[in-house]
């Protein structure tokens, strides 16, 4: 079953599980909560529902049975982080499984819920996670934005930046570069508006995470 509110397919929370009956109660937990959801009888079925590329830009989260046969959902785990899907997981386990589980956090699962779980506990640690998912993708996507604009820069405003955020002032910079000040000027006003930053602080910010 396949619930995507508003037609959205941005973000999903991508269930596992080969007992039916818990994906059932898992997805309409999620829909009284207008949280887009699709189900999996298994990992493998998972797995051939994307292409390689797709795994790369997923939104969401999975929950995941660490128990299922043919895959199990740490050997699913072990597939995802070499398909580079950096969707984070949490793990559903039986009372006998906890150190699987743990074992399985070690290799970058955020949590673990033991089965029989309570649904609010659940539905509190997926909509934790989907927020931390959403901001980790916003903030990435807020960096790839400020790199684009740090490309267009020519080397010697790249140059100039670097000095202007090392605290340099435009007299020293023109000092150690042999320009005139004015020269000097003309260039970091430039690498202001192609960086698009409003202060030297922003700049600076912005600089820094280029480094």
């Amino acid at each position: 079953m396949t619930t995507n509110p508003q037609g959205s397919t941005d973000s999903l929370v991508h269930l596992i599980d080969d007992d039916e009956a818990v994906l059932d109660s898992i997805s309409l937990l999620l829909d009284s909560m207008s949280i887009a959801n699709k189900t999996y009888p298994n990992a493998i079925a998972f797995l051939d529902a994307y292409t390689t590329e797709n795994f790369a830009t997923l939104s969401g989260c999975i929950v995941l049975d660490i128990r299922m046969p043919g895959m199990s959902g740490m050997e699913c785990q072990q597939k995802l982080k070499a398909l580079d899907c950096n969707l984070p997981i949490v793990f559903l386990s039986g009372h006998g499984d906890v150190p699987l589980a743990v074992e399985a956090m070690k290799q970058g699962a955020v949590e673990f819920i033991q089965k029989p779980f309570r649904e609010q506990a659940l539905l509190d640690c997926i909509q934790h996670v989907l927020a931390t998912n959403q901001a980790e993708q916003s903030q990435a996507i807020q960096q790839l934005e400020i790199q684009k604009r740090a490309d267009t820069l020519t080397k010697r405003e790249k140059q100039i930046m670097e000095k202007v955020i090392a605290g340099q002032a435009n007299k020293l910079i023109a000092n150690e570069l042999s320009l005139s000040q004015r020269t000097i000027e003309i260039h970091r006003a430039n690498v202001m508006e192609k960086m698009q930053a409003k202060s030297l602080a922003e700049l600076v910010i912005m600089g820094l995470s280029c480094q």
